[in-house]
């Protein structure tokens, strides 16, 4: 299992223990519960001059998952590991819904503001608000772990896709002043591209094959949008005859496979555009920060025999990776961000027009939707029963407490709630034991 963090009675950090040693100083009443997620103790006396062991703290940026890993670099053994979901797309969409309402309302000529979009300049070094939002989730999680852990460096994943060498591989020299140089192999990026399987028969776990979609014998380029990947005996079937022709029998197969390979860079645009901001963010924390490329953290991962998972690409991150990684019985923390609400005050119809209006008081008794509590129901009542979930407050007093996903219980009174953790714009949940690869 994942180690516990530990704090003294001042909030210092302290050494992560094993799960049975938390365990014995929460039953002696030594240690009470500080945080859920992740899950922290605090001890009730204070610590004079502790043997601290450094922690690194190892990243893998992604466009939709970061892999977050703290490792022991003198054992090996990895103390937490964390899947963290961003919510880029999430937000948006919000802003394209925002901005159609709000366009249609003026070409209604409503008694709206004026559009100010024409005098505003962008400061140096923006970046988009779904990308923005990627680069403030990893800050606040490095933040946060560094308040309950001894993290003493960084490593990150800072090269990840060379744009311009995979749409031509000929361009060297003088050519990447145009653009992006970032040394990652175009196989990597197909199989990220392709999800790891065969193109044309689906299979995975297999060996595969850069397969041109486009013959090079009939005219096809090296550009990644005319090469897939294809196991052994696809490639072999298809030879040099065009997809058209060998996919003839199966149109749905084709037009799947043709989209796919125009699907634009999207993932490996936002990953590039966000690793020097997330690079220059983490420098104010003060710790030394170790860069690596894709390639090397691809090298660790197969040298030590590890899966392709996202927290394992985290722990496999830099030259500082040990030569053996312990990760058996590591259960990796999927955290999921959810924002803090809207400051929306009216709702709209599909139309533009108000529908409803929310109140600008956020805490009701004492709770603001998302708090994390427990509830004991006495048994008269419909919702009798203990319940532990997500609450949604309101200000009648009645909650509705989502246990997990899909199952909510309406009508829970807010005297039978207790808090266990306060909304912090994160949602989370336990992933499945590691068990090796």
């Amino acid at each position: 299992m994942s180690y516990v963090f530990v704090v003294d009675t001042d909030r210092h950090p302290l050494n992560p223990v094993h799960p049975g040693r938390a365990r014995i100083l929460l039953s002696s009443g030594k240690a009470a519960v500080l945080k859920r997620y992740p899950f922290t103790i605090v001890l009730k006396t204070s610590v004079e001059q502790p043997l601290l062991t450094p922690l690194r703290l190892k990243l893998d940026p992604g466009s939709n998952t970061t892999g977050i890993a703290l490792v022991n670099d003198q054992s090996g053994q990895v103390v937490f590991a964390a899947d963290l979901s961003h919510r880029g797309h999430a937000i948006k969409g919000a802003l394209q819904s925002r901005r159609g309402v709000r366009r249609s309302r003026r070409n209604r000529q409503t008694r709206y503001r004026k559009p100010r979009f024409s005098n505003r300049r962008r400061p140096r070094g923006w970046l988009p608000p779904s990308l923005q939002s990627r680069i403030s989730n990893i800050k606040s999680l490095v933040h946060r772990l560094q308040k309950l852990c001894p993290v003493s460096a960084i490593s990150m994943e800072l090269v990840k896709f060379d744009l311009q060498q995979m749409e031509n591989p000929e361009m060297c020299g003088a050519e990447y002043q145009q653009g992006t140089l970032a040394g990652y192999e175009l196989r990597e990026y197909l199989l990220d591209k392709w999800h790891r399987t065969c193109a044309y028969c689906g299979r995975s776990d297999v060996p595969l094959q850069i397969e041109h979609i486009q013959p090079k014998a009939k005219g096809g380029t090296e550009r990644a949008s005319n090469l897939t990947l294809s196991c052994g005996p696809c490639n072999q079937k298809k030879g040099t005859q065009d997809i058209a022709v060998f996919l003839k029998k199966k149109p749905e197969l084709l037009a799947r496979i043709v989209a796919q390979a125009k699907a634009p860079l999207k993932d490996a645009t936002a990953v590039n555009a966000t690793r020097w901001a997330l690079f220059e963010r983490l420098k104010p924390f003060g710790l030394p920060i170790e860069c690596g490329s894709g390639g090397l953290t691809k090298f660790n991962r197969t040298k030590r025999g590890l899966a392709k998972i996202h927290w394992l690409d985290a722990a496999c991150v830099g030259r500082s990776t040990p030569e053996t990684i312990h990760a058996e019985g590591i259960v990796p923390l999927c955290i999921k961000a959810s924002g803090h609400g809207n400051r929306q005050m009216c709702g709209t119809d599909k139309h533009g027009f108000p529908i409803r209006h929310r109140q600008r008081q956020k805490v009701h008794h004492g709770y603001q939707t998302g708090d994390l509590v427990r509830a004991v129901v006495p048994e008269p009542l419909k919702t009798a029963g203990t319940h532990v979930g997500r609450v949604q407050a309101r200000a009648t007093g009645s909650f509705d407490i989502t246990t997990k996903p899909g199952t909510r219980v309406a009508g829970v009174g807010y005297q039978y709630c207790r808090p266990i953790q306060r909304c912090d714009g994160y949602s989370y949940t336990k992933g499945a034991p590691y068990a090796g690869a």
